[in-house]
């Protein structure tokens, strides 16, 4: 059986969730559409979603058309959990952008776009609610084809657009419009279709352009649009059409390679076990099978381990499962891998990916339990939550004990606090979230920590390191200037881990990153040196030379847009440039003004709960991460080092050894 992985993917509130359950309806999954706002949809499955009408966590369902089984992952809509929708876009073999007809491209849209066309995922377009009133249909397909690119081809007509008897009227081959359109669209990569289509003499077939047009979307080259209401079911015949007909399938030829899955998901079961959602790309996953499970550490470097699978389960009809062995092709549920996290590969490092497709998050914020007693096991819970969501990264101050997580957003924060209180019964308070900050060298600085026998140094180990501006996102780039074979490799790999590990604090705090870290000298005194020597040195030296070389803040910046009435636009305005905002566009439509912009992503919780009362509460503010600046405000932020403090010596030392230089 041929096998499909789809993902559903579009701005909040676009109708993604709606359209899975009209899927599954129309190919004979379920005999009743559940409802969003009832919280009786088969991919909302955690009570939170149900209660918030919004989805938090990537669900798995699936359908079959004729001999092709479809994985449909459905994928939050909301900004704050992108994560998941990363973890979703990696493992697919095409997409379902969903795009409102009344709302049309929205920030968030664009988002999502940028991500599919860089990875060059298959894609057919579905705008949705062409039955509500406001439906748009000719501007917004130039608006659409204006991110997606000029190959973005209608794939019929919409007739009573914007009423409940709206209707999706497909194109034949018989409509010389569209077959001209397509043949334009099929020009840009191959003479062969288009010598055909102008040649007289032969007479192409509706089947002849959909081959064609099969494959031109299979190398993300055109992009098909289809119009239809997921509520009254009008077009999604014609989508469902399309995903079997246009998008890649995955065939039975590839078992027979080697093993290759992603963990794209983990979950707890009742008894508290670890449970992976593994999307196998090649060869086949067994139970009771030894697997290799391969990631990145910070540094970048590949790490293996190995793990034992005791049962897996293929996703059958809707949530439904069966014990199967996962083939090529297939999403599982595999149990017995407890050492796996989200984003592992298994069966072999090919391809492992070195960066996100998003930005991590940007925002940070402290969590305090109801009583100091409670810490463990909030820390504990916390740690349970990032391996669904490794991007929190839960973070401890060694010396108060206060726990921060990262965030993408307030509505995580608020979810963060609801799994606490339902699944762990921890009643939690958090700080008001602030910006995550990073730091980069601006100059070189270098310096040099050797083994003396005047008791300065402390440690059997010499090392010395130069710090300097790397390229940006180069992130940290270790770099040998010694003889390799001088020292132990062991000793070499604790001075690379340490390196990497101290650059997570730089001198205001926040992470380093875009630096270049040259190893310049070593030393060590057999038999007394150990790694312990090297990787408690490293630190100090990295402090020596990141003051040398001194350090720049940089803050997130987001690009934002801000629609408010006509009548508000200088309150808007002056509410923009007290946030330290740089609007960049300004238009109007009807007695709507539009702000397009960057603002700093310290500013935008602030603007965001005074722009009701700047615009009488009809102002919509929407925003993305758009990159770093430098910090330009006052005063430069900080952040109290966690652990060790290598840029301050004496009490580095106090908390390595117990004590400090002459004692």
């Amino acid at each position: 059986m041929n096998h499909l992985n789809i993902g559903i993917v579009a701005h909040v509130d676009a109708g993604k969730t709606s359209l899975t359950e009209r899927l599954l309806f129309d190919t004979g999954v379920i005999t009743r559409i559940g409802s969003v706002d009832a919280g009786s949809t088969q991919t909302d499955s955690l009570e939170l979603e149900r209660r918030r009408g919004i989805t938090i966590q990537s669900a798995v369902v699936a359908f079959r058309i004729g001999d092709l089984r479809v994985n449909v992952i459905d994928t939050p809509g909301h900004s704050d959990f992108v994560a998941e929708v990363e973890r979703a876009l990696r493992v697919l073999d095409g997409a379902v952008l969903v795009v409102s007809a009344v709302e049309g491209v929205q920030a968030r849209t664009r988002v999502l776009i940028r991500s599919l066309v860089r990875l060059r995922i298959p894609v057919l377009v579905f705008v949705n609610k062409i039955d509500r009133r406001g439906a748009r249909h000719g501007d917004l397909l130039e608006a659409i084809a204006a991110e997606l690119g000029p190959n973005c081809v209608a794939m019929g007509s919409v007739d009573d657009l914007g009423t409940p008897d709206a209707r999706f009227e497909p194109f034949t081959g018989a409509d010389a419009h569209f077959t001209a359109r397509l043949a334009e669209a099929f020009a840009d990569h191959g003479d062969a279709f288009v010598d055909s289509y102008l040649d007289d003499r032969i007479t192409l077939t509706e089947a002849d352009y959909r081959r064609e047009l099969a494959r031109h979307v299979e190398h993300a080259w055109v992009y098909p649009v289809f119009f239809g209401s997921a509520i009254t079911g009008e077009g999604v015949d014609r989508l469902v059409r399309g995903i079997a007909e246009l998008l890649p399938r995955v065939g039975a030829e590839a078992a027979e390679e080697p093993l290759r899955a992603v963990v794209l998901k983990i979950e707890r079961g009742r008894a508290g076990e670890k449970i992976a959602y593994v999307r196998t790309r090649s060869g086949t996953l067994r139970p009771r099978a030894e697997v290799t499970l391969h990631r990145r550490d910070h540094g970048g470097a590949v790490i293996e381990l190995v793990g034992r699978t005791s049962a897996v389960q293929v996703f059958d009809e809707g949530t439904r499962l069966r014990d199967a062995d996962a083939t090529a092709g297939t999403i599982a549920k595999v149990r017995g891998l407890a050492e796996a996290r989200v984003g592992d590969q298994l069966g072999s490092a090919d391809g492992l990916p070195t960066r996100g497709l998003f930005a991590p998050p940007t925002l940070e914020s402290r969590v305090t339990p109801e009583s100091p007693r409670q810490r463990p096991a909030l820390h504990a819970a916390l740690q349970r939550i990032a391996e669904q969501d490794p991007m929190i990264d839960v973070r401890t101050n060694e010396e108060t004990g206060a726990i921060s997580v990262r965030l993408y957003g307030e509505v995580q924060k608020e979810v963060i606090g609801a799994t606490l209180a339902d699944t762990f019964g921890l009643r939690v308070a958090f700080e008001e979230s602030r910006p995550l900050y990073f730091e980069k060298p601006v100059a070189v600085g270098e310096a040099v920590r050797e083994i003396a026998g005047d008791g300065v140094n402390f440690f059997w180990a010499t090392v010395g390191l130069r710090i300097e501006p790397a390229a940006h996102g180069a992130g940290i780039v270790f770099r040998l200037g010694v003889r390799l074979g001088g020292l132990p490799l062991a000793f070499h790999r604790a001075i690379e881990e340490a390196v990497h590990a101290t650059l997570r604090q730089g001198v205001h705090g926040w992470e380093v990153l875009d630096c270049a870290v040259t190893l310049t000298r070593t030393g060590y005194a057999s038999p007394i040196s150990a790694a312990g020597d090297f990787r408690n040195v490293t630190p100090l030296v990295v402090g020596d030379a990141l003051k040398r070389a001194g350090t720049r803040v940089f803050e997130p910046i987001h690009r934002f847009e801000l629609e408010a009435p006509g009548a508000s636009a200088g309150a808007v305005v002056a509410l923009l440039s007290g946030a330290r905002a740089i609007p960049e566009e300004q238009s109007t439509r009807g007695d709507r003004c539009l702000v397009r912009g960057t603002i700093p992503a310290a500013e935008v919780h602030g603007v965001t709960r005074r722009l009701p009362e700047a615009t009488r509460g009809e102002g919509v503010l929407v925003s993305e991460f758009d990159g770093h600046r430098p910090f330009t405000g006052h005063p430069l932020p900080t952040r109290p080092q966690t652990g060790p403090d290598p840029y301050d010596h004496d009490r580095y030392l106090l908390h390595t050894l117990g004590r400090v230089r002459g004692t």
